[in-house]
């Protein structure tokens, strides 16, 4: 069975776009666009005070530009995301309680206001409805999101959005917590911050018990 998404046409309001998700093509750049971005970056990273000269740092800007690139590969997305089942819960109250909890599920991402790196950890819990999915698609929707220029909360409300749009649950409940180096290396310079999020859909956001389970299951209760 086939989960669709419905095109979401906002940016700034939602992280993943159907194309987004399940498009398997990769971002077309041309030879003369590396060429010429591998032009900027040396011209930038000399100006700042490398020394492209050496054996170590020559090929510094072609490899700069690449990193940047494969670190934002959740823009070319994912098409086994769209894959869903018929649920396993065939009745009675139990189905509109029973969570399926997934994490620890480490993340990095790079902040659009400095494309410096945020790293750390997702938990994600639905409550099923008439469809589930794989648990290792629960991994592969946090990266997809994750693994693109962005900010931690808007991102955190993309995953709870999207395995909504995807399953039709019950509830979602999605927990991230990240290290960000924009304000450990620059700026206030701060010392092993943790910047916590947290999305609610459905049940999770009518019943503060549901919401309790999800931390006590997924062992982060006493950590907030």
């Amino acid at each position: 069975m086939t989960a669709t998404i419905p095109d979401v046409h906002n940016h700034a309001q939602s992280i993943v776009q159907r194309d987004d998700v399940g498009r398997a093509a990769r971002r077309g750049i041309s030879d003369e666009d590396w060429t010429r971005f591998e032009g900027y970056a040396r011209e930038m990273l000399g100006a700042f005070g490398m020394d492209l000269a050496t054996p170590g740092t020559e090929a510094t800007p072609r490899r700069f530009i690449r990193a940047l690139f494969d670190a934002t590969d959740g823009y070319d997305g994912d098409p086994k995301l769209l894959t869903a089942f018929p649920t396993e819960c065939h009745g009675g109250a139990n189905c509109e309680l029973a969570q399926v909890v997934e994490g620890p599920i480490p993340f990095f991402a790079l902040c659009e206001h400095h494309a410096l790196p945020f790293f750390g950890k997702a938990w994600i819990g639905y409550v099923a409805h008439e469809q589930i999915v794989g648990i290792s698609k629960l991994t592969r929707l946090v990266r997809v999101v994750t693994r693109r220029f962005g900010v931690q909360e808007r991102m955190t409300h993309g995953i709870a959005d999207t395995l909504e749009s995807m399953l039709h649950p019950h509830g979602v409940a999605v927990y991230l917590e990240a290290h960000h180096l924009c304000t450990e290396m620059r700026g206030v310079r701060e010392h092993e911050p943790m910047t916590r999020t947290t999305a609610w859909r459905g049940t999770y956001a009518e019943e503060p018990s549901l919401r309790r389970e999800f931390f006590d299951v997924s062992g982060i209760g006493g950590r907030r």
